[in-house]
């Protein structure tokens, strides 16, 4: 399944006959692009063990445990609808907490991601001499970490020096877990263009719906956006982020987009047999 060009392969963790340990074999060998599937990340649909419908555990295409995946998540709530593991509105438990997602059409479905457990809207990384003045995010509780950079002219920087400062951000000594890094730049009333560099893919994807709803949430309080119906323009296509403003921060994040089934199919013995022995 894809969300806006962000992609995956799900797994219903359900009947899946693999220790816990080799899920992260799995992944990287099923997420590379020519020996396996090719994706962003793996998710795997697992019992609920909160009172949730079920449960949603997602691996980076490096095999590194990821806390959610925004555009995953309502990827998973279609494919949870059309398996019958719940109805319109569905309760997901993830790492980083439980997500609510409900169905407003047959392809279209919208995600309450986590909210913010940090929201810093000035942490400066200096890099070559240069200072980049980034917003700092942390959704849910453990949080995804996101940086967020305004960069009004970062579509026009090739994609080599664009990649490169992405990567030298994401591992910058003052985000502690390392960080998603999302470029943005306003293009109109609550309109926005952006591009995330996504740790565990360590490469930019085409949508990001943790890094949208960074973006809104960090523009929403430097006065740039209005929090509500924020489009987001990625180079998968457009997510739509509407949030509450508090006194001290934002909350009720929704993520509204696209989902695709691209295809179905069944794991062979084969590939399980050689993940079971190179982990």
């Amino acid at each position: 399944m894809h969300g806006a060009g962000n992609d995956f392969v799900i797994l219903d963790g359900r009947a899946l006959s693999l220790p816990e340990e080799a899920l992260p074999a799995l992944a990287r060998l099923l997420c590379a692009p020519h020996t396996g599937v090719g994706a962003d990340g793996m998710m795997l649909v697992v019992p609920a063990e909160k009172g949730g419908d079920y449960g949603m555990r997602f691996y980076n295409s490096d095999g590194s445990l990821g806390e959610m995946c925004g555009n995953g998540a309502r990827c998973i709530c279609r494919w949870g609808f059309e398996q019958g593991l719940a109805g319109d509105t569905q309760r997901v438990e993830t790492t980083a907490g439980l997500v609510t997602g409900v169905r407003v059409d047959r392809s279209r479905y919208r995600v309450r991601l986590n909210d913010p457990s940090v929201l810093d809207l000035h942490r400066s990384v200096m890099l070559d001499g240069t200072e980049y003045d980034c917003a700092y995010v942390e959704l849910g509780r453990p949080g995804i970490p996101h940086a967020v950079l305004l960069l009004p002219d970062w579509d026009s920087w090739g994609s080599g020096s664009l990649r490169e400062l992405g990567r030298a951000l994401r591992y910058a000594e003052v985000f502690p877990r390392g960080a998603n890094v999302s470029f943005v730049k306003p293009t109109g009333p609550d309109a926005l263009k952006a591009v995330t560099y996504e740790r565990g893919v360590e490469d930019f994807t085409l949508a990001c719906g943790t890094g949208c709803g960074s973006i809104a949430a960090a523009l929403t309080l430097r006065g740039l956006v209005s929090g509500e119906r924020v489009t987001v323009s990625m180079p998968g296509g457009e997510l739509g982020v509407s949030l509450t403003r508090t006194e001290d921060g934002v909350r009720d994040i929704f993520l509204t987009g696209p989902t695709c089934l691209v295809y179905e199919a069944e794991l062979t013995q084969e590939l399980l047999e050689g993940v079971c022995r190179t982990f």
